[in-house]
């Protein structure tokens, strides 16, 4: 049996893996000539590690994880405690650190893991068709290729997402710009072992670990979409936003390098509920495109990767019935993290102030319990429990 994904970021290479695990070929078109992965880094929550460890891949992502052992609130401008608690009780309860990864690191290392004769850049997907047989993908270049399914794994802009709908989707701006990219983890700008927030103002700074003694950082910022951005006046930019904002953030600001830092305006997408197409599914960011809010869109792919293989592999009434149940299984869950991510930005970033007030002043008063409580509902509910 042969599958044909469409996509090389890391829901299709996971996608890959999994299909490899239970004895699938696999080949991987790729439209671009070099992966470039859309952000700094990502926090893969232990749901996601746990994903990662079952395709064969954990080893590798612990080395590429930074130690996050506690995680922090400060007050914007003061500087002040608000909150700062260990997430050794997240940990223990649920099985598996997570861990901040450096997005570059990991789309490299599942690249690596899949094998580069089974990904071809380079390759543009303009139409799929399907019989009883078997699914096709048409290549800009004239050529076919063939197979007994096809994934959907091109993205929040996704063709194939087209395809499988019938039509266009709409993605709605959530209301600001994140920049994001690396720096050296320097004491004065926070603990190397935290996750460490600065919020006012309906604004955030973050700094979380990742490999080779750096921060991965993402500084959020309420703006109108599509307001210019000059390369060469982004340092004023951020200097100018977070001015007099505490000293560790004025810290981060001078260790950021400009050239370096990817400007991201924030978009997520209505759930929907209809995945396949007969032999042709969705996966990641093609079925559930997300605000980063709560650290969950890569981990829901590669949730998507381990549920497609388990129900390719278990279930005998034929690939169009098996990804039937896999849309059943995965839809309802990503909607929920889509819509909780939404919520959760809406609150950060200041949609209504009062609610953002009050959320500062839970922080102020929190433990952590809750916090803890809030990560772990969004760990649960995927293919390890």
């Amino acid at each position: 049996m042969k599958a044909i994904v469409v996509g090389a970021g890391m829901g299709g290479t996971s996608a890959a893996l999994g299909l490899r695990k239970i004895g699938w070929d696999v080949e991987i078109l790729e439209r671009v000539r070099e992966v470039r992965p859309v952000g700094a880094a990502i926090s893969i929550w232990s749901n996601g590690v746990k994903c990662l460890n079952y395709l064969g891949v954990g080893e590798q992502v612990a080395k590429l994880g930074g130690d996050m052992a506690s995680m922090a609130y400060y007050d914007a401008f003061t500087g002040a405690t608000m909150t700062q608690f260990s997430l050794a009780p997240l940990v223990e309860h649920v099985g598996q650190r997570p861990y901040p990864v450096a997005r570059g690191d990991l789309q490299r290392m599942l690249m690596d893991a899949v094998g580069a004769d089974s990904i071809r850049l380079g390759t543009e997907v303009v139409d799929v068709t399907q019989d009883d047989d078997g699914v096709t993908a048409h290549l800009a270049d004239g050529t076919e290729v063939h197979g007994d399914l096809l994934i959907g794994a091109d993205g929040a802009h996704s063709k194939i997402r087209q395809y499988v709908l019938g039509g266009p989707t709409t993605r709605r701006y959530s209301g600001y710009v994140n920049y994001n990219g690396l720096v050296p983890a320097l004491p004065e700008i926070g603990p190397a072992d935290q996750w460490s927030q600065w919020v006012g103002n309906g604004m955030r700074v973050s700094v979380m670990p990742v490999a080779d003694e750096r921060f991965y950082f993402f500084l959020d910022v309420v703006l109108p979409v599509g307001l210019p951005s000059e390369r060469a006046t982004l340092r004023e930019e951020l200097t100018g936003y977070f001015a007099g904002w505490a000293p560790p953030v004025q810290a981060l600001m001078a260790a950021i390098d400009v050239e370096r830092t990817n400007r991201v305006e924030i978009h997520d997408i209505e759930p929907f509920f209809t995945w396949t197409k007969g032999r042709v599914a969705l996966l990641g960011d093609a079925g559930h495109s997300t605000t980063p809010d709560i650290g969950q869109g890569g981990c829901a792919a590669f949730e998507d990767a381990v549920e497609l293989s388990w129900q390719l592999a278990t279930n005998t009434l034929g690939v169009e019935d098996a990804l039937r149940r896999y849309e059943a299984r995965r839809a309802p869950r990503t909607a929920e993290l889509v819509l909780r991510a939404r919520g959760r930005c809406d609150v950060t970033h200041g949609k209504d102030p009062d609610a953002t007030a009050a959320w500062y002043s839970e922080l102020r008063a929190s433990d952590g319990t809750d916090i803890i409580r809030g990560i772990e509902k969004n760990i649960v509910g995927g293919p390890f429990g």
